[in-house]
């Protein structure tokens, strides 16, 4: 069997709606909150869906087994059943296994994760030693979706990570950094934490990876980030990956990169393949109504929604929920294990629809997301491309639905 491998948010607004509809940030008036008018125009929501061209099978250049891997990564690459990388990962694991800097340009859902995971454990398996990687996401879900690949791959090689994000008891963690591990994966926040109560130590730190680096910035984590990169020694790879590559980005990697090789596989965000389409409705029940006959369509077995806000995600799954239709919600309102569980059963489909607010618009990579719905209105068109990116992974095609008002 020949497979070709693929792995793999804004912050969510923290106002409190009591309504499910709406679209847009909030503005105060008169002590009251309302939103403010979306000004995208809805035919940036309407795309018939172009068919999907497949990369030329001579466009990669190797195979996993041309790499040279440790014989044990190398088994468990091929108990997979993976023999062909994606382009990212055609492009970027061998400049990575030669020590070379590397800033690589792709979509998630490229395989981009395998890309650095890859490699780091090639090289821990050559000579391991403590807290040799140091791999930062600007969610908690992709940092947990990352050990996951991580462990996955490193099955059976006595080669250890662990997961230092918010929302999770801190005692464990350092409990884990003090029994020794080879890679750590967190988000800035935690990571900066640890580093401050001394029980994060990086100075034989040789490899940073730097995931979905343009979302931290986004989110605001460059001051974190700065204080991160104090603590590592000057002598170290430096891997960035990134959807774009914005004049933050390149700030932040002036002077911490040497030579770096930069590769884009895909140098700008585009949804053609994915059918998109709006649906009028001015109220709630006229939303619900569309949503009932949708769910009732054979072809969109799962289904993301996105809202707005935190209360009107809950009570949007709520709804749904009463509706018989298994629903489940992200928010920032969850706690981190709830979270996990409610994208954990959406991945396995044990749940059909999982409603979320921006925290689920980027970096994770959810297979076979049959349908995207907007219930709200994205802020940005980025928002919006990055929203129904959801579906239609890795170039296939997908279907996106966004609610307007008539």
């Amino acid at each position: 069997m020949n497979r070709r491998y693929s792995s793999s948010p804004r912050r969510a607004s923290t106002h409190k709606s009591k309504s499910f509809h709406g679209g847009g940030g909030n503005r105060r008036n008169n002590g009251r909150f309302q939103r403010k008018p979306n000004t995208i125009p809805s035919s940036r929501f309407i795309n018939k869906g172009v068919p999907v061209i497949e990369p030329e099978a001579e466009d990669i250049e190797h195979t996993f087994a041309d790499f040279g891997f440790h014989p044990n990564l190398a088994k468990n690459i091929s108990a997979k059943g993976y023999e062909t990388p994606t382009p990212i990962q055609d492009k970027t694991i061998k400049p990575l296994l030669d020590g070379k800097d590397v800033i690589g340009l792709a979509s998630t859902g490229t395989g981009k994760t395998a890309a650095f995971v890859l490699p780091i454990i090639h090289s821990q398996l050559q000579q391991k030693s403590r807290n040799a990687a140091l791999i930062i996401t600007p969610t908690r879900e992709l940092a947990h979706q990352v050990s996951e690949e991580f462990r996955s791959f490193a099955k059976g090689t006595g080669l250890f990570s662990v997961v230092c994000v918010g929302g999770e008891n801190i005692h464990r963690q350092k409990k884990e950094l003090q029994r020794g591990v080879n890679v750590v994966i967190g988000t800035p926040g935690r990571l900066k934490d640890l580093l401050k109560q001394g029980e994060l130590k990086l100075a034989d730190t040789k490899t940073l990876v730097l995931d979905e680096a343009d979302q931290m910035l986004d989110m605001g984590f460059l001051p974190d980030m700065r204080f991160i990169m104090q603590a590592l020694p000057k002598t170290k790879q430096v891997v960035c990956f990134s959807a774009t590559m914005t004049p933050s980005v390149a700030t932040l990697l002036s002077g911490i990169q040497d030579n770096a090789v930069t590769i884009s596989t895909q140098p700008e965000i585009t949804s053609e393949h994915i059918d998109q389409n709006v649906i009028p409705a001015n109220t709630t029940e006229e939303k619900m109504e569309a949503i009932h006959k949708l769910l009732a369509e054979p072809a969109y077995e799962k289904v993301l929604i996105f809202g707005e806000t935190k209360r009107g995600v809950q009570r949007l799954a709520d709804n749904l929920t009463k509706q018989g239709h298994k629903a489940q919600a992200i928010h920032g309102n969850k706690s981190q294990s709830q979270r996990q569980r409610a994208l954990n059963a959406f991945k396995a489909s044990t749940s059909s629809v999982l409603v979320a607010t921006d925290v689920a618009a980027r970096g994770l990579d959810i297979p076979n997301v049959h349908l995207v719905i907007n219930f709200d209105l994205p802020q940005t068109i980025d928002t919006y491309t990055h929203r129904i990116g959801r579906t239609g992974r890795a170039g296939q095609g997908g279907t996106a639905r966004t609610f307007v008002q008539r």
